[in-house]
C-alpha cells in the first residue's frame, strides 16, 4: 500500500490503513521509544499510546516533510511527556555525579557496535538519558530540552555533560572504548 493511500485510509479510520501504516512505522519508532524508557514494555507502551496520537492526529499532517519524521517528533513528545507525567525524571537524576571530570568528543569512536552502546544508555539514570537522547540523537537544542522537560537550560547541559562522562565510563568498562593513561585519550576495540 503506498503512503498516500495509507493516510487517505488513515483519514477515514479505516482499519486496514492504519494497521499498514502502523506496521511500516513501529520497528523504527519502537527503537525510539525504546532509547527513552527503562525496559522494552515501558517502550511498548510509549509506542502503543504514540500511535494513538498519530491516528488522532493524522489530519494535522501537513505533506510538509517526511511523513516518518512527524510520526517520530509524535513519538518523542510522547515519550517525554510519559516520563513527565511519571515524576520520573526529576527523581533519578545523580547531580554529583562526574563532578570534575572533563569530556572529550573523541573519546565516544565513531564505529563501535550500536547494540552495546543502545544497552548502556539505557543503563544511564532517566534524566541523562533523556537528554542524550534528545540533544545527541533527536538534534534538539539544549533551549528546546529545557521547554519540553520544565528544566533550566544549564540543567539540560550539565545533564548531557555528565551523560557523556557516565555514557564514556560505561564504555570503557565493557571494553567497547579505550583509556590510554599516557595520551588521555580513547580508541575503539578492533571489530
Amino acid at each position: 500500500m503506498t503512503e498516500e493511500l495509507m493516510l487517505a485510509g488513515c483519514l477515514e479510520n479505516n482499519a486496514a490503513s492504519q494497521d499498514a501504516l502502523y506496521s511500516r512505522y513501529s520497528p523504527r519508532m519502537l527503537g525510539v521509544c525504546y532509547r527513552f524508557a527503562k525496559n522494552r514494555e515501558d517502550a511498548e507502551d510509549m509506542l502503543q499510546e504514540g500511535f494513538i496520537k498519530v491516528f488522532s492526529q493524522i489530519h494535522q499532517y501537513r505533506h510538509e516533510g517526511a511523513l516518518e519524521g512527524w510520526i517520530r517528533r509524535i513519538m518523542v513528545h510522547t515519550c517525554i511527556n510519559s516520563i513527565k507525567k511519571n515524576k520520573k525524571f526529576n527523581d533519578s537524576v545523580d547531580i554529583t555525579y562526574a563532578a570534575g571530570i572533563g569530556i572529550r568528543e573523541e573519546a565516544i569512536p565513531s564505529v563501535i557496535h550500536a547494540k552495546e552502546v543502545v544497552e548502556c544508555i539505557r543503563l544511564l539514570p532517566l534524566g541523562y538519558r533523556t537528554v542524550l537522547n534528545l540533544y545527541a540523537v533527536e538534534g534538539y537544542s539544549h533551549k528546546e530540552i529545557a521547554e519540553m522537560l520544565d528544566i533550566e537550560e544549564s540543567t539540560s547541559r550539565s545533564q548531557y555533560t555528565r551523560a557523556k562522562v557516565m555514557l564514556e565510563d560505561m564504555l570503557v568498562k565493557k571494553k567497547i572504548i579505550f583509556k590510554h593513561k599516557e595520551k588521555n585519550i580513547s580508541s575503539a576495540t578492533a571489530v
